[in-house]
């Protein structure tokens, strides 16, 4: 057993002819013009497809970027309207600055 296995594994497979089998010819095993074509339709397609799919994310992750910035400024304005109205209500305010123009424990207030 152990010789038939060592004589499979140690012949040599024959070697594929370098032509043709009779009555095929070259025409019938190349994909040729028409194989060429629809190669090409594909790969067209595929990139104007990616290039079209790169726009759309593009496009979307910029509405949300600008929807994240409205809301922000939503929320901003909210926090100011609050502020206001607090300030209008009586609430804490900050402290007032000294007659030299500086802040509460003399810190100076950068003018506007």
């Amino acid at each position: 057993m152990h010789s038939l296995l060592l004589r499979l594994a140690t012949t040599p497979t024959p070697l594929p002819t370098p032509t043709l089998r009779d009555g095929i010819s070259e025409d019938q095993v190349t994909p040729g013009l028409l194989g060429f074509i629809m190669t090409a339709f594909f790969v067209v397609a595929t990139a104007l497809l990616i290039v079209d799919m790169v726009r759309r994310i593009r496009r979307v992750r910029y509405r949300a970027q600008v929807e994240e910035e409205r809301l922000a400024a939503a929320a901003a304005a909210d926090v100011d309207a609050a502020d206001a109205q607090d300030g209008l209500d009586g609430g804490t305010h900050p402290a007032a600055p000294d007659s030299d123009g500086s802040g509460p424990g003399g810190l100076a207030r950068p003018r506007e």
